[in-house]
């Protein structure tokens, strides 16, 4: 690997001397133009760090240049005419750039410095249509080796696209002050509260209507992941979620890389039609049902609901194909279903290569500007903990940066899968998981309750608690945050597993007296 990566250079090097006796893509006169620019009012050496590089010009002296400028404004120095020509003949380059004559001409190619961002895109734009010139070459020259292994070729040609899109992801400064902006905020304050008092949802609703009161729906540019331990429900959340986005008009996307799409739209058509899964899987199903499952199937037609079963993906190929999605389709919100099962770029351990993972899957959602949900595995530490085993940020697998990358992190948990009949409050856990927002950058933290329908693969809203028919089943703080309180209302439409809802309820009412 190390051998390719230096004859690489110089097959980039004459790369662009291959097509003819075509000139590669320049903007020479664009380039004086910005280094004259930055001579002429130093201020504006603010918009162009970090967006242009010294290897973004075509010109050895104007690459030359440009340090000299950057390495007088890091230490703090005045940059002019004078300043810049004693840079470069400290280093040793006044001669090679060509001279002080030269230097100073670039300042009488500019009349104003105004127009600094448009000239510096320009030069960013020809030095990428270089980079992807030279990288062409370098691919055609790899695949015509024996030797080279091709899924290699397509990483390294994957890791090099997404480090030459990721030198386009510069904004600007936002003026807080200015009245546009102010009254940009203030409108959108003005929505969310017009939306609550009409029982609506600023963000996507995820359709539990005790999670969305705390959340107010997932919000664009959102990072949330959704962890737990296996068998607790996770896929099934997600597809819970789909249904819910599609019932509600919002188109929703997501990349299932543990299931294929056959078995994702089976679950949804158990969800729906509330037809024991295994039995669907295995044809055991009576005429009843199956024109229970054709009849409610219907209503999965025409949902904007779209998924990707395509095995370890990269991030780079999400990026690609979400930016499709948006824009063919218009997606609102989009689900990776899981992390871990991405390709993260090698170029350390495991856990850096998860951190890539949380990163580009955040960098996604403020490019798209919709909420990205990831499923996460959670260590064994749960397992091994003693007490009720609940989980807590500390138990996020492989690496820490998918906590501090996430907006929001919610953690599923069904005490019955340890065997625990009842909460901490005497409430009988039968059929129930408790969502534990652990994480909310942007609101508070707290816990709700919901009602597991395994045999289904669905999560659904609670019914009222029977042990109290005064008082419903309530969400609650975790011990850092105000108390609050959730009403959930009944959303169920399968009369037995409500009964044996109640049953378990009255069971452990029972027991509690006793």
């Amino acid at each position: 690997m190390t051998k390719k990566k230096e004859k690489s250079t110089d097959r980039r090097e004459t790369a662009l001397s291959k097509h003819l006796g075509k000139l590669p893509p320049q903007a020479v006169e664009i380039e004086e133009t910005v280094l004259g620019a930055l001579m002429l009012e130093r201020d504006r050496i603010n918009h162009v760090l970090g967006f242009l590089q010294p290897e973004d010009f075509y010109k050895d002296a104007h690459q030359n240049i440009f340090k000299s400028i950057i390495n007088l404004f890091s230490k703090d120095e005045p940059v002019d005419i004078k300043t810049v020509t004693h840079e470069l003949r400290e280093a040793g380059t006044l001669e090679v750039v060509g001279g002080a004559h030269y230097v100073a001409g670039l300042t009488t190619k500019v009349n104003s410095a105004a127009n600094i961002q448009s000239h510096s895109k320009i030069v960013k734009e020809q030095a990428l249509k270089r980079a992807l010139i030279s990288l062409s070459s370098e691919i055609q020259h790899d695949a015509y080796e024996d030797t080279e292994d091709v899924f290699e070729l397509i990483e390294r040609v994957d890791l090099a696209l997404y480090k030459l899109s990721a030198t386009l992801s510069s904004s600007d400064f936002v003026h807080l002050g200015s009245l546009d902006i102010v009254n940009q905020l203030v409108d959108q304050i003005t929505s969310a509260k017009e939306a609550y008092e009409n029982n609506d949802l600023v963000g996507v609703p995820c359709g539990f209507t005790a999670i969305d009161r705390i959340t107010g729906g997932f919000r664009p540019s959102e990072l949330i992941i959704i962890a737990a331990r296996p068998a607790m429900g996770k896929s099934a959340m997600v597809a819970s979620i789909m249904k819910n986005c599609g019932e509600f008009k919002k188109s929703v996307a997501m990349f299932s890389l543990e299931m294929n799409w056959t078995e994702v739209g089976v679950r949804m058509i158990a969800m729906q039609s509330e037809v024991m899964l295994e039995n669907l899987r295995n044809g055991k199903i009576s005429e009843h049902q199956l024109n229970q499952v054709i009849t409610k199937s219907d209503h999965l037609v025409g949902k904007p609901i779209y998924i990707d079963d395509s095995p370890a993906l990269t991030i780079f190929q999400m990026r690609t194909k979400a930016r499709l999605l948006k824009k063919r389709h218009n997606i609102e919100l989009l689900i990776v279903d899981y992390m871990q099962l991405a390709e993260g770029y090698k170029e350390g351990n495991r856990e850096q290569e998860i951190s890539s993972i949380s990163r580009g899957l955040k960098q996604i959602a403020k490019e798209l500007d919709i909420p990205v949900i990831a499923l996460s595995q959670l260590s064994r530490a749960v397992e091994t903990r003693g007490g009720d085993k609940r989980p807590m940020l500390s138990d996020l697998r492989e690496s820490g940066a998918i906590e501090q990358d996430a907006d929001m992190v919610m953690f599923l948990y069904r005490p019955e899968y340890y065997g625990l009949e009842q909460t901490e409050d005497g409430q009988p856990t039968a059929g129930l998981g408790e969502v534990i927002i652990a994480k909310h950058r942007n609101g508070r933290i707290g816990s709700a309750w919901l009602q597991f329908l395994g045999k289904f693969t669905k999560w659904q809203d609670a019914p009222p608690s029977d042990w109290n028919t005064n008082e419903p089943l309530v969400a609650r703080d975790l011990p850092d945050n105000t108390d609050f309180t959730i009403t959930l209302p009944s959303n169920n439409n399968d009369k037995k597993d409500q009964q044996t809802f109640e049953r378990e309820s009255a069971k452990g009412n029972d027991q509690r007296k006793n």
